[in-house]
């Protein structure tokens, strides 16, 4: 018997079906090479808990956020054109089965687990919501103002995007391209803030610099200060033969090895599970988010006066709701790690946890000898995970690894957009979100396979190998004028997979004289007065959301998002799986 069957039809609803390939391809893998025996029960619905008509992929994205996230630093809701939030749904179902495996060997009953494309589609603007409904003090609630992507085009008409993390480099730059120094630096904070706003407001100075130098003069510049440069292409698809992490075991234990305790029956499956994270930004912590989210104790490593992001605006209850976001619930202790005792107290965290997990920059960890082999020297049984930008799929002197880099390398700066829009990276946090997830999922499977073997191992996984899991097709995407968010007279709607499929339907129920002019039509009533229209023709569509401060307040979604409260001061997603015991 295999380990874990899918529940539900043989053939799946083709709105969840990328979802449960996925599932099922990342499920393969975790589990290649072991016994088969303790099946567990896994299924993918469609909006799950939410109750609003959000069915799939497109229509989750319209209904829960992803579209107005995406769509702001254009002026606009827009869709993705690739299956993103299918793809995150499908690492979460993965997630939810090996930890219901790993649970049961560790003498749980057997535990059926559920997740949903609207859940999925939910945590991936987990730091956007926290944000939108965050009281910064004053009783005013905080926006991310302006508009604008961070892609430049050059001269040649090549369109770049650039990347670093050092205001030095940044200044030397644009220095370099001849750019007066105040004008750099009010360049700066709009591009740095830009992963927590999916904005990017750059002074027009800057963009004008660029559009007089060849694609050629901004790399050399580029290179001189440390700044990456990548263009931007047409192509969607991602670097061949990619695996979505790699597990390798640890040497043979030569001494007793830390233990953790067996499961709590009733408890979450990583009960008993002690997790330390040294991790910045956002992909890391999303990895140890949703770890602790399945039940596991999470330690952050964080330097002498707490990690800087800490200090993000906007700023709720004397931290970063962004930062809190992704964080809160981990315990933290603080070391600086250039030091002998602060590398000393990493390793007596370790010596009694069962996952260490950072995203340290390529080398790093062999700086600070805090490497796999040394770690594993202190606790044979550690599952040891690593998160990279790029791995070594781009040679060994890679870009600097961030979110919208691995986008334009993983072809989805193309993918994700469709024909008709120039090819640019979403502002969205799509590869940090994604590659955090399938750390996690390393993670699992890491701890799966050590339940079997006794021994530890490393997990290694990229925001590249993470973006090469989004399915795509070989050529842009074009969209028709009602595979968009269609105005109303209050606002906007997106119509369902069937009413998109039937688009003579949706003109007759409308009163349209066809489907040229069904998207004028929707303009005279409102969007609640044309939803319940669609539904009774059996064409069921959604309210396109616009402001995620709503998401708290909306009684459809009242079992998928937590409203803000005393201990958190904004609101965010409920777990995104349901855990049941099987009744045998």
């Amino acid at each position: 018997m295999s380990p874990y069957q899918e529940a539900g039809p043989r053939t799946p609803p083709a709105a969840t079906r990328t979802a449960r390939a996925v599932a099922g391809d990342l499920l393969d893998r975790t589990l290649d090479g072991l016994p088969d025996r303790v099946p567990t029960v896994w299924e993918v619905g469609g909006a799950g808990p939410v109750g609003v008509d959000a069915g799939d992929e497109r229509a989750v994205q319209a209904a829960c956020g992803v579209m107005h996230v995406h769509g702001r630093a254009t002026g606009a809701p827009a869709p993705l054109a690739a299956d993103y939030v299918s793809t995150v749904t499908g690492v979460l179902a993965a997630q939810g089965a090996t930890a219901a495996l790993l649970a049961r060997r560790r003498g749980r009953p057997p535990l059926r687990t559920r997740t949903s494309l609207a859940q999925g589609a939910l945590l991936t603007v987990t730091q956007y919501l926290a944000a939108a409904t965050a009281d910064d003090g004053t009783g005013t609630r905080v926006t991310d103002d302006g508009t604008g992507l961070a892609t430049l085009t050059t001269a040649d008409a090549v369109r770049v995007e650039i990347e670093t993390l050092d205001p030095e480099a940044w200044a030397g730059f644009w220095h370099r391209l001849g750019v007066p120094p105040r004008t750099a630096g009010r360049g700066w904070q709009p591009f740095q803030t830009r992963f927590g706003t999916a904005v990017c407001p750059l002074p027009p100075e800057l963009r004008a610099v660029v559009r007089a130098h060849p694609l050629e003069a901004v790399r050399r510049a580029g290179a001189e200060h440390g700044v990456s440069v990548a263009a931007i292409g047409e192509a969607t698809t991602a670097p061949p033969g990619l695996a979505p992490w790699t597990l390798a075991p640890a040497p043979p234990a030569g001494r007793p090895p830390y233990s953790p305790a067996p499961a709590d029956p009733g408890a979450l499956p990583l009960a008993g599970l002690r997790v330390v994270e040294s991790a910045r930004r956002v992909q890391g912590p999303v990895a140890g988010h949703v770890l602790r989210l399945l039940g596991a104790e999470v330690v952050r490593v964080e330097p002498p006066g707490g990690d800087p992001m800490r200090g993000l605006p906007p700023v709720a209850g004397g931290c970063s709701v962004r930062f809190s976001a992704l964080n809160h619930g981990k315990s933290v202790t603080e070391a600086d790690l250039t030091t002998r005792p602060g590398r000393e107290t990493v390793r007596e965290l370790v010596s009694r946890a069962d996952v260490f997990l950072h995203n340290w920059a390529p080398g790093k960890a062999g700086a600070l000898r805090l490497d796999a082999d040394a770690l594993h020297a202190v606790n044979p049984r550690l599952v040891y995970a690593s998160a990279s930008g790029f791995g070594t799929a781009l040679g060994p002197v890679p870009p600097i690894g961030t979110d919208y880099l691995a986008q334009v390398h993983g072809g989805l700066a193309a993918a994700l957009r469709p024909v008709g829009e120039p090819p640019a990276p979403s502002l969205m946090t799509v590869t940090d979100v994604l590659g955090g997830l399938v750390l996690a999922q390393a993670v699992l499977a890491g701890l799966l396979a050590r339940q079997e073997t006794g021994r530890g191992c490393r997990a290694a996984s990229s925001l590249l190998s993470a973006a090469a899991l989004v399915p795509r097709p070989g050529r842009r995407t074009a969209l028709s004028p009602l595979d968009r968010p269609l105005p109303t007279a209050d606002g906007l709607l997106y119509l369902g997979a069937e009413a998109r499929a039937l688009p003579r339907e949706v003109a007759r129920t409308v009163g349209a004289t066809g489907p040229a002019t069904a998207g004028e039509r929707l303009r005279a009533r409102t969007t609640d007065a044309w939803l319940a229209e669609l539904r009774a023709a059996g064409l069921p569509s959604v309210a396109v959301r616009t402001d995620l401060a709503d998401l708290a307040t909306d009684p459809a979604f009242a079992r998928a998002v937590l409203p803000p409260d005393e201990r958190l001061p904004y609101a965010r997603p409920a777990a995104p799986w349901e855990f049941t015991e099987e009744i045998r």
